[in-house]
């Protein structure tokens, strides 16, 4: 990627799909380059919260909503540290945003962190194409970037492609870290960061749970040496089939409490001997329905993954650790959307519990996970 912050307002720009497909209009954000996969969001708010979203590291996000950036920016609503999309696309930016909350309009901070994007284009028929032809590799151009289509269309067909990509240690964290629990400490979590999003440690912090968020490359050794009651697998960026499985298996083998979500959810299903497969558009948004099968309630929910889960619907399948059933199924298109072990406390979703940003119908999981962590202690002390 290559970035000029200068002239972004007026200078024109070109989108080149991996199939040839252009679309011209004027860049938005920093004036240069940048490619990544081309996919698109359905939320026609949480934009904040989408850009720093590191499970969208390496993608172009394109923003079905026409409107965008009209309440602008915050220093509240982040959650990560940094903006971590490839490139982004509008097509009526806001020119003054309102809110009493912002600080600075979308653009002076896409501009800022160095995000190449583009605006007014044609976004419903960019994701008619996409939903049709299926996500793809996608370059934006501004400024000294732009060049004939032909070598333009080129770079784009050399840039790496998502599957097959092992993205997780790019976006986690380094160096452990604790957010301690609200209130009363009542279980201690090791959490995965796999791409983690800062509501979601929060959400534990509200339970009385105190986080340890460990990096990607943390062994199962790593895990138990902060003697937790529960281990979360978080969500984050690329190809499930790249990710090693060791942590997991461990997890299992110990019998301790285990919630998974995204990219965690897609890890487990690995671990229990499940394929994995890229979705030919995936679901991102936050108006998702997904029914919760152990309930039959039907709950709208955030999503954002390109990955999903190989698993049969209408069996409970065996496993090296046990009966497991798919709990929670997409009411769009059937896409599994949750695992459920029968013979000991792990369980996993493929969307956003914490709701940041999106509807609030999946705390409950929080609460399920609590549950499980205070049923093994209970068994624990009886035995």
């Amino acid at each position: 990627m290559t970035i000029s912050t200068r002239g972004a307002a007026k200078a024109p720009a070109v989108l080149v799909l991996e199939d040839g497909r252009t679309f011209r209009g004027r860049a938005y954000g920093a004036v240069g380059e940048t490619f990544g996969e081309a996919v698109f969001n359905t939320g026609m708010t949480g934009y904040q919260e989408t850009l720093t979203d590191p499970s969208y590291h390496r993608q172009v996000v394109v923003m079905t909503a026409p409107h965008v950036g009209n309440t602008g920016v915050n220093d509240e609503d982040d959650e990560s540290k940094r903006i971590w999309v490839a490139g982004y696309v509008v097509r009526d930016p806001a020119r003054i945003p309102s809110n009493w909350r912002s600080r600075r309009s979308l653009d002076e901070q896409l501009t800022a962190q160095g995000v190449v994007g583009i605006s007014g284009i044609d976004t419903r028929a960019l994701t008619r194409h996409l939903r049709e032809r299926g996500a793809m590799r996608v370059g934006i151009f501004s400024g000294d970037a732009l060049a004939d289509d032909t070598s333009l269309l080129a770079r784009v067909q050399q840039a790496p492609e998502m599957k097959g990509a092992d993205l997780s240690a790019e976006v986690a964290t380094t160096e452990p870290y604790v957010v301690p629990a609200i209130g009363e400490k009542k279980f201690t979590v090791a959490a995965l960061d796999l791409g983690i999003k800062g509501m979601t440690p929060h959400r534990m912090a509200e339970r009385g749970i105190e986080v340890h968020v460990l990096p990607a490359t943390a062994t199962a050794d790593d895990v138990y040496a902060v003697n937790p009651d529960g281990v979360f697998l978080s969500n984050g960026p690329g190809d499930p089939a790249t990710a090693d499985l060791t942590v997991i298996k461990a997890v299992l083998e110990r019998r301790t409490p285990l919630f998974g979500i995204c990219f965690g959810n897609q890890l487990l299903g690995r671990a229990l001997g499940f394929g994995t497969y890229k979705l030919k558009y995936g679901h991102r948004g936050i108006n998702q329905p997904v029914q919760d099968r152990t309930t039959g309630k039907v709950e709208v929910t955030a999503h954002n993954h390109g990955f999903a889960v190989e698993a049969p619907l209408d069996k409970v399948s065996d496993t090296p650790y046990g009966r497991a059933e798919v709990s929670h199924v997409c009411l769009n298109d059937n896409v599994v959307e949750g695992l459920r072990l029968l013979d000991q406390p792990a369980f996993s979703v493929q969307y956003h519990p914490e709701a940041a940003a999106g509807p609030h119908d999946a705390a409950y999981l929080f609460d399920r996970f609590t549950s499980l962590m205070n049923t093994a202690l209970m068994e624990a002390e009886r035995a």
